[in-house]
C-alpha cells in the first residue's frame, strides 16, 4: 500500500497544481495522501481531490484516502501534528516550526511523549521537520548550514531512540528535499523525513521523488516521500465515498472483497506426539538454563505441555481459543515461556508485539522466552505452491478459514521482542531446528 507525504506549500487551491498532483497520484497508484500546508486559508473547505475522499485535517495538515477504502481515524493532538490510524499502523504526520529552533526542540520532545504513549505500536512519523537531522543534511552554499542547532538534533535522536525509529531516507549522500537560493547562495536541506519503527524496515520501502518540484508537471517546491507499506486497507462501505471518481468516468468500481475474520486457531495442528521444537527445548535448553517451570503460550491442544510434564518440568499451557481447553493461568513467574508457531499466524506486527508482551508477562524477571516461527523461505514457497493471496506483510493461507501466515526470520523476532521489553539471551544454546526460525530471549531483571 503506497502512502505519499508531501509539503504542498499551500498550492492545492490552484487548479493546475491540483491537476498535476492528481495525475502524479494516479501514476504511482497512491492510496493515502498526507499533506503539510495543503491549502490556504487554513480553515477553508478542503479542495476536492479526484479519486480521493478527505479524511481529516485543515490547511496546516490534511489527509486523503483513495475511494473505495474505509476512512481512517484521524485526530489532531496539536496544530503541528496529525495522528492517523491505518489498520495496525499509527502515522504521526508533522509540520514543525519553520522559524524557531527552540520551538522545534520543544515539539520534538512532545512528539517523543506521543510516540511513547503508543506503547510499542508500529509507527511511521513523517512530514516536514524543517531541520537537517545530520550536519551533512543541511548546506548553505558549500558550507554546512547553521540553521539546525545541535540541541534539535539531540532531541531528534532521543525521539528515535525511545520509540525505536529509523530515519528511512538517511543515505550517505543526502537526497535534499528542499532547495532555494538565499542571499545569492543555494540553500539545500533534507528536511522531509520518514521515521519508521525499526522492525518494519525490512518490509517497507521509502523513496524520495524530487520530480514533483521541477518541470511542467510540478505541483510543489518540496520533494515527495513515497512509503510502500506492508499493509492492506479495509474496503469501505458505499456510504464512505461521497464523491467517487467512478461518477466522472462512468466506470463501475470493482466489487470490494468481503472482510474476513482472522481465525489463527485454525492453523493449530492435531498432534499425538510432541513437536520437534518442544523436544529441542528439553534436550538442549532446560538443563543449561536451569529451567524448572514452563508455560506454553498459545499451546493449541496441549501436546507440548504434556511433553514438558513428562520431562519432569512444572508445566502449564494457555491458548486464547476457548475450545482448546487451556484457560489463562493465574500463575506467573515461570522460568521459561515458549511461543511455538504463534507469531507467524498473527496478521500484523502490532498483534505480534502484543502477543510477545503477554507471553513476557508470565516470565519471571531474569527468565526466558523462546519463540519459534516458520521461516520466510518456507512460507514463500507454500504461498507460491498454494496460490495464496497477499495480505498485509504475509498471505491469506485460506481466506475461507480466515487463516494467515508469514515467515519470520530471527532478526525480526528479536526486533519485535524489543518492543515487548525482551532482549536476546546472550550465551543461550542455539536450538537445532532446521527449516524453522527461533530466538531465545530474556526478560530483564527488575
Amino acid at each position: 500500500m503506497l502512502l505519499a507525504s508531501v509539503n504542498l506549500n499551500k498550492r492545492l487551491g490552484a487548479s493546475g497544481a491540483r491537476a498535476n498532483l492528481a495525475a502524479w497520484l494516479r501514476e504511482h497508484a497512491v492510496k493515502i495522501v498526507l499533506a503539510q500546508e495543503p491549502f490556504k486559508p487554513a480553515d477553508r473547505t478542503p479542495p476536492v481531490l479526484g479519486g480521493f475522499a478527505f479524511a481529516g485535517g485543515d490547511g496546516h495538515l490534511a489527509a486523503w484516502i483513495s475511494e473505495g477504502f474505509a476512512p481512517p481515524a484521524v485526530s489532531t493532538p496539536a496544530p503541528w501534528v496529525q495522528r492517523i490510524e491505518l489498520e495496525w499502523l499509527v502515522v504521526l504526520q508533522v509540520h514543525l516550526d519553520a522559524y524557531a529552533g527552540a520551538s522545534r526542540a520543544t515539539q520534538l520532545t512532545e512528539l517523543a511523549a506521543m510516540a511513547t504513549a503508543e506503547k510499542g505500536r508500529p509507527l511511521l512519523v513523517c512530514g516536514d521537520f524543517n531541520l537537517a537531522p545530520r550536519p551533512e543534511d543541511g548546506r548553505f552554499g558549500e558550507e554546512t548550514s547553521t540553521f539546525t542547532t545541535e540541541a534539535e538534533r539531540q532531541v531528534l535522536q532521543q525521539l528515535m531512540q525511545v520509540a525505536d525509529l529509523v530515519d528511512a531516507t538517511a543515505e550517505e549522500v543526502p537526497a535534499f528535499t528542499f532547495e532555494r537560493v538565499f542571499n545569492g547562495k543555494p540553500s539545500r536541506f533534507r528536511c522531509d523525513l520518514a521515521l519508521l519503527s525499526g522492525h518494519l524496515t525490512e518490509t517497507t520501502t521509502v523513496t524520495v521523488d524530487a520530480a514533483v518540484r521541477s518541470g511542467p508537471a510540478a505541483f510543489t517546491d518540496h520533494s515527495a516521500l513515497l512509503v510502500d507499506l506492508p499493509l492492506t486497507l479495509q474496503a469501505g462501505e458505499p456510504d464512505d465515498v461521497l464523491f467517487a471518481l467512478s461518477e466522472l468516468t462512468g466506470d463501475r468500481p470493482a466489487a470490494a472483497p468481503a472482510r474476513r475474520e482472522y481465525q489463527p486457531h485454525k492453523t493449530a495442528m492435531s498432534r499425538q506426539v510432541p513437536s520437534p521444537a518442544s523436544r529441542a527445548v528439553t534436550e538442549h535448553l532446560t538443563g543449561p538454563l536451569g529451567i524448572r517451570s514452563v508455560l506454553d503460550h498459545g499451546c493449541g491442544r496441549g501436546a507440548d505441555v504434556a511433553h514438558y510434564r513428562s520431562a519432569g518440568l512444572e508445566a502449564e499451557g494457555f491458548d486464547p481459543h476457548d475450545d482448546f481447553g487451556w484457560p489463562r493461568p493465574e500463575q506467573t513467574g515461570f522460568d521459561l515461556v515458549t511461543s511455538m508457531f504463534v507469531l507467524n499466524v498473527l496478521p500484523d506486527p502490532w498483534q505480534r508485539i502484543q502477543a510477545l508482551k503477554d507471553a513476557a508477562s508470565f516470565a519471571r524477571p531474569g527468565g526466558h522466552v523462546v519463540v519459534v516461527t516458520r521461516s520466510p523461505e518456507e512460507i514463500t514457497k507454500a504461498a507460491a505452491d498454494g496460490g495464496w493471496s497477499v495480505h498485509h506483510d504475509g498471505f491469506w493461507s485460506s481466506q475461507a478459514k480466515g487463516t494467515f501466515q508469514r515467515g519470520i526470520a530471527p532478526g525480526e523476532i528479536t526486533a519485535l521482542a524489543r518492543q515487548a521489553g525482551l532482549q536476546p539471551a546472550e550465551g543461550a544454546p542455539v536450538l537445532p531446528l532446521p527449516g524453522v526460525c527461533h530466538a531465545v530471549l530474556t526478560k530483564p531483571a527488575a
